[in-house]
């Protein structure tokens, strides 16, 4: 009988992986495979479109490729999911509905942005960017919120399912307002806080990746960039209001006019009506827009084969793209440490013999792997295949995809 799918957010531990093919239990082996992976004639029980291009690869990447960057994950060894078992994230309802806890997100985010801000894209990042070069990667969909992708390899086209923080969006108005700004103002409206946050830098906490060092000094970081203080003066903390609202206040669903006020310093006052801004994220219990969806959906659909690298699959936007890919028969490989969400189906009646070319399943460190396989591929001759315009390119030629795809 088939287990269930299982709930989002999933916090628990995943079963440990069948590494596929066997001598993929190494780096040398793991690449080897993927080798053979990208490589291998398209699988003919794939029914490819008139825009498709069968010999190549859509990847998925997550959380757990930006760990070489200093960046937590949430399901790995040292993933906040593991680390910390009280870490809940906070839900988009809470957010839109509540004062005291936008206070508290903000306040927190304030003291995790250096962190992300200061990070950069690591080997695997640049790694998919040589693949892209090469002509094997045809799409990126991340569920990674650190615009990494976009750093490392701006030409190969990422789509970021989960949206971004590299700015923020406001609830009423829609417009978008970048992050530095922002949090420029919190420094302002904020000076205890800003003080607090020069401290914690001075301190070094921020500059080790060791969670176990950070948390010694005081600090706890997450994967989206916040940074966990029990016991915080969060309600003292302030935010700006957004400034497209604070000078023309939008009209409200049902036609009424929305008001927004800031106190003296120009911070957001709870008599407003609008104004309120966001990250320009997917938020649990936020839906992910729907030209979004369509466009990861093409993305699958356009490509031959499947990479998945860094994520355990556990949200259901994620793990309904590598389902469409088993069901349209792509070949599937994963390189990820840990378990995956229902990985079992992914490589049931895979050829005898196989040597990656129908699927592969290896848990290495994906900054120690995909950059030996740019290496590997470079050095037996292949480089890439780009006769076929992509499906990515034709949906950045295409005015409602263009704002998707970075």
């Amino acid at each position: 009988m088939q287990k269930p799918l299982i709930r989002i957010p999933y916090t628990g531990p995943l079963p440990a992986p069948t590494i596929i093919p066997r001598f993929a239990n190494s780096i040398t082996g793991a690449i080897a495979a993927l080798s053979t992976f990208l490589t291998a004639p398209p699988s003919h029980l794939v029914h490819h479109q008139h825009s498709s291009d069968p010999k190549s690869t859509v990847i998925i990447t997550g959380a757990g490729i930006s760990v070489a960057s200093g960046l937590a994950d949430y399901r790995g060894t040292n993933g906040t999911y593991r680390v910390n078992q009280t870490y809940r994230p906070i839900y988009y309802h809470e957010f839109a509905a509540n004062h005291e806890a936008r206070k508290r997100y903000w306040a927190r985010s304030f003291l995790g942005w250096t962190n992300l801000h200061k990070a950069r894209p690591n080997p695997t990042h640049y790694a998919i960017k040589s693949l892209g070069s090469m002509g094997f990667i045809r799409n990126v969909i991340t569920q990674n919120v650190d615009s990494f992708h976009s750093i490392a390899h701006p030409d190969l086209p990422t789509l970021e399912l989960h949206g971004y923080l590299r700015a923020l969006t406001c609830v009423s108005c829609h417009n978008e307002y970048p992050r530095e700004e922002f949090q420029t103002q919190l420094s302002k409206l904020n000076p205890a806080w800003d003080a607090f946050l020069a401290e914690i830098i001075r301190s070094g906490a921020l500059d080790t990746e060791n969670p176990d060092e950070r948390r010694s000094r005081g600090v706890q970081t997450n994967p989206d960039g916040d940074i966990d203080l029990p016991g915080a003066p969060y309600t003292k903390f302030r935010y700006p209001a957004c400034p497209h609202c604070l000078a023309n206040p939008p009209l409200a669903g049902d036609g009424t006019q929305t008001k927004v006020e800031i106190d003296i310093d120009g911070a957001w006052k709870t008599t407003s009506t609008a104004g309120i801004l966001k990250p320009a994220v997917v938020m649990f219990g936020e839906s992910i827009a729907g030209v979004v969806k369509d466009a990861a959906e093409m993305a699958v659909d356009g490509s031959g084969r499947m990479l998945i690298v860094g994520t355990s699959l556990a949200t259901y936007s994620a793990w309904r793209l590598a389902k469409r890919a088993l069901e349209r028969g792509m070949p599937i490989g994963i390189l990820n440490l840990g378990g995956v969400r229902g990985e079992e189906l992914f490589f049931q009646n895979l050829p005898i013999g196989q040597k990656g070319e129908a699927g592969v399943r290896a848990e290495q460190a994906s900054d120690r792997v995909l950059p030996g396989l740019v290496e590997q591929l470079r050095r037996t001759g292949f480089h890439g295949h780009k006769e076929h315009q992509s499906v990515a390119q034709h949906l950045q030629n295409n005015t409602p995809f263009k704002d998707m795809l970075s």
